[in-house]
């Protein structure tokens, strides 16, 4: 057995990293189709900042997005019932992925400010049967692999020793390490955010290389890299410039916020990495891929602002006014793709009343492993 410190050499994590990479191609399509869907960004938001208080890792911090996800994608769902399977959603994500100390306690999820404010509370016969409904509604199966799952096996080979800064041989590796670290984990963060298009893996595979470009590390993209994750420079550029875009827009707010003391709380981006600026490097990938288009980006932000006031305030009553029809349950919405599921719909019916047919997911997990390094 490898020892600890040089566990990715290891034919387990090989083997594990193979399994995850077939069980990817096998995860439902998302369909961006939920009536909730505007709320989605706040949702995410809520689990993350959940999921830091609480220290969950951030393969239990993914997991619980796309947990929600796909709930979402086929079910209309009550704005208020919405919060109670957000947090379902993170009990199950961390009581796969975390060790048992680490899951949040009932106490713990009562005492939230948007609980309190929202006049919710959580009793553990209804909240197991919330998780049984999820449960049955994935078939069983909570391991789906995610761009967090992937991170830790691709960081070993982000930095290497024939990388060059700014042209020039690293001056220290350590350092380089740590930056990197820190850059990838942010792009991790960013991922959580409309990047369903992509693989998992993908997704992960962007992240180093979005993170080499912003820290000047020369090529943004190496053999090493190539041959480890299987994908070449063409299949991550669109992902990298979205993330790339994501960032320079962290970077402006970031600015205005400095120049405007007045200015709301929001989530800092240096707070995770350093800036560079990277827009020639941005303008460099412009040139370097010749790839198909990408969709229309809009008005996407990334990290939101509201982020910091999660756990203290409800939400303001203005976003609930795009939703004056949702019903008090769970609404069935037209199923697409390799997902088989049929709904027992009534009038104001409660959700725990649904009954399903087949199974969410047609195959089931062989090995139990979280994370790389358990």
């Amino acid at each position: 057995m490898e020892s600890e410190g040089q566990w990715w050499k290891s034919q387990l994590a090989a083997d594990i990293h193979q399994a995850l990479r077939i069980k990817e191609l096998k995860l439902p399509t998302y369909q961006a189709q939920s009536p909730q869907i505007g709320m989605r960004r706040y949702f995410a938001d809520l689990l993350a900042v959940l999921s830091n208080r609480y220290q969950l890792c951030p393969t239990a911090r993914h997991l619980a997005v796309y947990l929600l996800d796909l709930f979402m994608d086929h079910y209309d769902v009550a704005v208020r019932q919405l919060y109670v399977i957000a947090l379902s959603c993170l009990l199950l994500a961390s009581k796969f992925e975390e060790k048992e100390d680490r899951v949040p306690k009932l106490e713990q999820l009562n005492t939230l400010g948007f609980m309190c404010s929202l006049n919710l509370t959580l009793n553990k016969r209804d909240l197991i049967k919330m998780e049984l409904l999820l449960l049955e509604t994935f078939g069983w199966n909570l391991c789906m692999p995610t761009p967090a799952h992937f991170i830790d096996y691709y960081l070993h080979a982000a930095v290497q020793e024939g990388d060059l800064h700014n042209g020039w041989p690293l001056s220290s590796m350590s350092k380089t390490k740590t930056f990197m670290d820190k850059y990838t984990h942010y792009f991790l963060e960013v991922s959580l955010q409309e990047f369903l298009s992509f693989r998992p893996s993908q997704v992960a595979a962007a992240c180093i290389a979005a993170s080499r470009i912003c820290l000047q590390i020369s090529p943004s993209w190496t053999t090493v890299l190539h041959l480890l994750t299987g994908y070449s420079w063409d299949h991550l550029t669109q992902c990298i410039q979205l993330m790339l875009l994501a960032h320079d827009n962290d970077v402006k707010e970031a600015n205005k916020s400095k120049s405007s003391p007045s200015a709301s709380q929001s989530l800092q981006p240096q707070a995770h990495v350093p800036h560079s600026p990277h827009s020639a490097a941005l303008s460099q990938l412009h040139m370097l891929a010749d790839c198909q288009a990408m969709g229309p980006v809009g008005s996407r932000e990334f990290l939101q602002p509201h982020q910091a006031s999660l756990l203290s305030a409800s939400m303001p009553a203005s976003s609930f006014t795009s939703f004056p029809s949702l019903a008090s349950g769970l609404r069935g919405l037209p199923l697409q793709g390799p997902i088989s599921m049929q709904v027992s719909m009534g009038p104001e019916r409660h959700c725990l009343g649904l009954t399903y047919g087949s199974g969410y997911l047609s195959s089931h997990h062989t090995f139990t492993a979280g994370c790389f390094d358990r």
